[in-house]
């Protein structure tokens, strides 16, 4: 399970940001959550979400809002579940706690923690190679959130046209611009490396979740 707690920067000195990023993230996203979005501790929002693929979109766009220092934690979750998000624990809040608390001094704002005894933790030293680990997983991911960090107003709005499925020659007649334009934008964006490399970190952070499962398993 992930558990995402993204903390507002800087909220002494700017509005309540909370109530509108969870509307935000439950109307993009409505199947994405475990349980309801909550807002905890005045300025902070904390999701569970059981796959991956969620845990990343989700990511993206609260990383996209430039107003949050995000953590994610990877880990088990104390069952059943209760009504709130802020009423359930296990390892997971825990290393989104520590991952939040990091990520406030990180140059993308974000980090990624598992528990001490996590992926690996039950593999002989014979096996090879090595899964990747957490930092692995958090460091690819920063490349990512840095690299759309980068992005232009001009390289999102013709990102964002793509996404919705838009050829360039259409995005061109709606932005009044010429395709060849809307083409070096899309090239200065980096959209297809950035698109190229979602599969794959999908399929790292839902290793992490299925090994530290596998970790859990194995205590019992």
């Amino acid at each position: 399970m992930f558990v995402i707690t993204a903390d507002q920067i800087d909220s002494r000195h700017d509005r309540d940001r909370a109530s509108d990023m969870i509307a935000q993230l439950v109307h993009r996203h409505p199947a994405a959550f475990a349980l309801p979005p909550d807002q905890t501790s005045g300025d902070e929002i904390q999701l569970l979400v059981p796959a991956a693929g969620d845990a990343f979109a989700t990511l993206l766009d609260l990383h996209r809002a430039e107003f949050w220092s995000i953590g994610i934690g990877v880990g088990s979750i104390r069952t059943p579940l209760p009504q709130s998000t802020r009423q359930a624990t296990g390892d997971a809040f825990i290393a989104a706690r520590e991952a939040v608390t990091r990520a406030k001094r990180a140059e993308a704002r974000f980090a990624l923690n598992v528990p001490a005894a996590g992926p690996g933790a039950n593999r002989s030293a014979a096996d090879s190679p090595e899964p990747p680990t957490g930092a692995d997983v958090e460091a690819l991911v920063t490349m990512l959130l840095l690299l759309r960090q980068r992005r232009t107003p001009e390289g999102w709005q013709a990102v964002d046209l793509l996404d919705d499925g838009l050829a360039q020659t259409a995005i061109a007649r709606t932005l009044g611009i010429s395709t060849a334009a809307v083409s070096q934008r899309v090239k200065s964006a980096q959209w297809r490396v950035e698109r190229a490399a979602h599969p794959a970190l999908v399929r790292l952070l839902h290793n992490l979740d299925r090994d530290t499962s596998e970790t859990d398993d194995s205590r019992r």
